[in-house]
């Protein structure tokens, strides 16, 4: 049986190897693709949902003024609470901006997608009809608005989505998950979109026009749904309309100070893909050939070490294709042997049982990703009562 068990180790790793070479090349690929000139100038609303003082929050949202953009911006945040701190900052930009920046403050609840929520309320302060969302860990360039609204402008699109690249805020475990999106989800993101095997839509960005949102029956549809960014996506498409995605990537800032709050945040990403597209999910076990090859050499006494080290160099080089298609910083190469044996750990894990924590709170979620509250919380306040 080990003799058998580390055959399929090993022939599941050298697919993997043949998927990693495929990721490099269409990494490459990517960017070589055309934007559509940046000729419009519209007015904008901006929509970004808050939710506490994050690092650099200020700058971030400050950024989405600084833009090559001759067009009118709006920016409407929102929170919940108006202690939340994330609120104070809004009010420092409000200073200088004046009526170009609304603050909501508003608690109702129209499910359990709170980010959702908090966007339902918003949106009714939008003054503009294209729409623009991004996540507050969310950081822009200066071109980025004009980009991303020159393809909402392109004909039968619907939506446009920007992928997203890892940048670690500060400590070990930050540089960890950026290496993860860096290294995993960036490039499997990539291979997806090229061999037209999914078609995502990410909280990174949603571009949107409001009468577009309101005949799909706005935010309050999507407010039971963890991922409520690809179902966003997946009521464009089914209206008949593309959702688009630039060659671009903007970056994701990564908060994780702990390794339980960085398995933690993988764990419900990973469990958010996997209730998108199960069957496909369940497949990417290749796409961990270092730890199957690992795997197979330990179950074999130590031989065949060559895959292990094979695995190890095409990671290293789609780091390599993945910092300079994107013009990122160089990533921490000598992390990757334990990134790649963590990263096979929140798949394995992402497989024993339904649970997320978002925000500190505790949910189930059904096949068809739908945000059920936690019956082991629902138990423990039932034990504690």
């Amino acid at each position: 049986m080990l003799s058998v068990f580390s055959a399929l180790c090993e022939s599941s790793a050298m697919l993997g190897c043949v998927y990693l070479v495929v990721a490099i090349f269409s990494v490459w690929r990517f960017s070589r693709r055309r934007d559509p000139e940046a000729f419009c100038q519209a007015p904008v609303s901006l929509l970004k949902p808050l939710h506490g003082d994050e690092p650099g929050l200020f700058l971030r949202l400050l950024g989405n003024f600084e833009q090559a953009y001759e067009g009118a911006i709006q920016m409407v945040c929102g929170v919940r609470d108006d202690a939340d701190a994330a609120a104070a900052r809004v009010r420092q930009i409000q200073k200088s901006r004046g009526d170009a920046v609304d603050l909501i403050v508003n608690a109702r609840q129209h499910g359990l997608n709170k980010k959702v929520s908090n966007l339902a309320n918003m949106v009714r302060s939008a003054e503009n009809d294209l729409l623009v969302i991004s996540d507050s860990d969310i950081e822009v360039g200066p071109n980025y608005l004009g980009r991303v609204v020159a393809h909402l402008h392109r004909n039968n699109v619907g939506a446009v989505t920007c992928l997203y690249h890892g940048v670690p805020a500060s400590g070990l475990w930050a540089r960890y998950a950026a290496l993860a999106i860096n290294s995993h989800f960036l490039p499997s993101m990539i291979v997806a979109v090229t061999f037209e095997l999914d078609q995502p839509c990410c909280g990174s960005t949603i571009a949107i026009r409001k009468q577009t949102l309101q005949a799909l029956g706005g935010f309050e549809r999507f407010a039971e749904h963890l991922a409520d960014d690809y179902e966003i996506g997946r009521a464009v498409r089914r209206a008949g309309y593309d959702v688009a995605i630039p060659t671009f990537t903007v970056a994701h800032h990564c908060f994780s100070e702990t390794l339980g709050l960085l398995l933690t945040q993988e764990l419900r990403a990973a469990r958010t893909v996997k209730c998108i597209n199960p069957i496909g999910y369940a497949g990417a076990f290749i796409t961990h050939p270092f730890p199957l090859a690992l795997g197979g050499a330990l179950l074999e006494g130590g031989e065949n070490v060559a895959l292990v080290g094979c695995s190890l160099v095409l990671r290293a080089l789609l780091c390599v294709a993945v910092e300079r298609t994107f013009r990122l910083p160089r990533q921490p190469y000598m992390l990757l042997p334990f990134r790649e044996l963590l990263s096979f750990l929140v798949f394995f894990l992402s497989f024993c049982g339904t649970q997320v924590n978002w925000r500190g709170m505790d949910f189930d979620v059904t096949g068809s990703g739908v945000l059920k509250a936690s019956k082991w919380r629902e138990r423990q306040e039932q034990g504690q009562s």
